[in-house]
């Protein structure tokens, strides 16, 4: 998407880490960090009421405040790039990601990953497809070994009143 030189163009970030440990570790901080550097060097401001973080929520749901925030601003017209860390950080379920980019670009705003530069080009999409795909695998994976681990701990009576609940068949 071409911008006009003379033309205001405006960015806003999208950031988001799922867990609620990684949100008390601060690691949205260092996407925050990237992503302005970024904003920065392509010689964009960014306005703080177009910083959208969503901090400790999961890239498996689509419903997210701060998406939904995002969402509506580009519905509107008012943004023309949002930069992202990583597809993941957009979504974790390849479909989903696939209906927000589409309705980014449907809205003239462009998005851009700072590990992942979206083309037009068969391979392209071939490529960012695949990392939907892995995205979902991957937090498949974490779930999986997640619940294990609270079987086992429970299993030795290490059962942690802050975890979820959990169904122990024997």
């Amino acid at each position: 998407m071409g911008f006009k030189e003379d033309q205001m163009v405006t960015v806003s970030l999208y950031a988001r880490v799922s867990s609620g440990k990684q949100a008390q570790e601060n690691t949205i901080a260092s996407q925050v960090a990237a992503l302005e550097r970024q904003i920065s060097v392509d010689g964009y401001e960014l306005l703080r009421e177009y910083k959208f973080i969503d901090n400790g929520y999961s890239g498996s749901n689509l419903v997210r405040p701060n998406l939904e925030k995002l969402r509506d601003r580009v519905a509107e017209g008012k943004i023309d790039k949002i930069y992202i860390h990583s597809p993941d950080r957009l979504s974790r379920k390849y479909a989903y990601q696939m209906i927000l980019l589409e309705e980014f670009q449907k809205a003239g705003a462009e998005a851009v990953f700072l590990n992942y530069e979206i083309n037009d080009n068969p391979e392209s999409q071939l490529l960012l497809q695949m990392q939907g795909m892995i995205a979902e695998y991957e937090r498949a994976k974490i779930m999986e070994r997640s619940r294990r681990g609270k079987i086992y701990a429970a299993n030795k009576g290490c059962v942690s009143v802050m975890g979820g609940s959990l169904v122990i068949v024997i």
